[in-house]
């Protein structure tokens, strides 16, 4: 068994580098069936010096194999990573996401003992992934309930043979902005009889910056951007599962209608609330309290670009 460690990159150089230094400090037991490994990033048109830094750093990381192409987004780049890709199984991992020694060799036992379990190599390991905003020293922050993930296929740390993810059609290069190429790829797997088997020895924190009220924006931004490519899921896989999955349903409307008071609990109107949590030391719970509002956007992002595809 050889690694291929697939990581697409936009603009994320000081975590990259974190990520990056961690994959090189995997341990492999003297008797694993793990051969050796390789890391290979794509660079999607980065503008923060990531093609310089790599560059000049390469003598202190062997494993890594750089590829470039222009901002054509995640999905893209991943299907270039595994083109390029040496390796007979495939692992992919975002680039915020800094991971233990032991992550390779964890998810090649699951796999061992997964085809062994099933008497088939018709599935894939899904390791753990844990939040943390703690930059210094990431992989200090225990599991919460929040981390939990009941996704299928999710690319933030999961490890597949390469020739499923070749007969499955790869990632649809149509998704182009925020969100669904994944799950879409997963549901293709599904087709072909993959199974999901959990591996929470494989451990991977995923960085990101405290909660601020500056980062609203963007977060609505990709909320309706994950809205107008549910749809575009949808369009592919019209099932009820699908709809579920990207909140088009009466009962989502009603819900976010609902914990929103029909979007009068928004941006504005909850940003004293919000900082007051900030200003206490309580981040996270001021996030969870945009996700009231950040879901009314997705809800109202899906049913615009939904009646907007009706038109044409």
């Amino acid at each position: 068994m050889f690694f291929s460690v697939v990581i697409p990159t936009y603009n994320r150089l000081p975590i990259l580098e974190k990520c990056l230094r961690s994959l090189e400090q995997q341990v492999l037991r003297p008797d694993s069936v793990v051969a050796g490994y390789e890391v290979i990033v794509v660079d999607d048109g980065s503008t923060d010096g990531t093609v310089a830094w790599l560059q000049a750093t390469a003598d202190q990381l062997p494993h890594v194999r750089l590829f470039q192409q222009e901002h054509l987004g995640p999905a893209a780049a991943r299907n270039f990573g595994v083109e390029m890709a040496q390796g007979d199984t495939i692992v992919f991992i975002d680039s915020d996401l800094v991971v233990t020694p032991g992550f390779l060799q964890a998810h090649a036992d699951a796999l061992l003992a997964g085809a062994r379990n099933q008497g088939s190599d018709r599935l894939f390991t899904y390791g753990a992934v844990i939040n943390t905003c703690n930059f210094d020293n990431p992989t200090a922050e225990p599991f919460k309930l929040t981390d939990f993930s009941a996704a299928y296929f999710a690319t933030g740390n999961v490890a597949i043979a390469r020739k499923w993810l070749l007969q499955a059609g790869l990632f649809d290069t149509r998704f182009q902005l925020y969100g669904w190429e994944d799950l879409e790829l997963g549901v293709r797997l599904k087709q072909l009889g993959l199974k999901l088997v959990k591996c929470p020895a494989a451990v991977g924190y995923h960085w990101h910056p405290p909660f601020s009220l500056s980062q609203i924006p963007s977060l609505i931004e990709k909320e309706i951007q994950r809205g107008r490519m549910g749809v575009l899921f949808y369009q592919k896989h019209p099932t009820w599962d699908v709809r579920l999955m990207i909140q088009m349903t009466w009962l989502h409307r009603l819900l976010w209608g609902v914990l929103s008071l029909g979007g009068k609990l928004n941006e504005r109107t909850l940003a004293p609330l919000l900082q007051w949590l900030i200003d206490h030391n309580k981040p996270q719970l001021a996030l969870e309290i945009a996700r009231i509002f950040l879901n009314w956007y997705n809800v109202q992002g899906v049913y615009a670009a939904y009646a907007e595809q009706q038109q044409h």
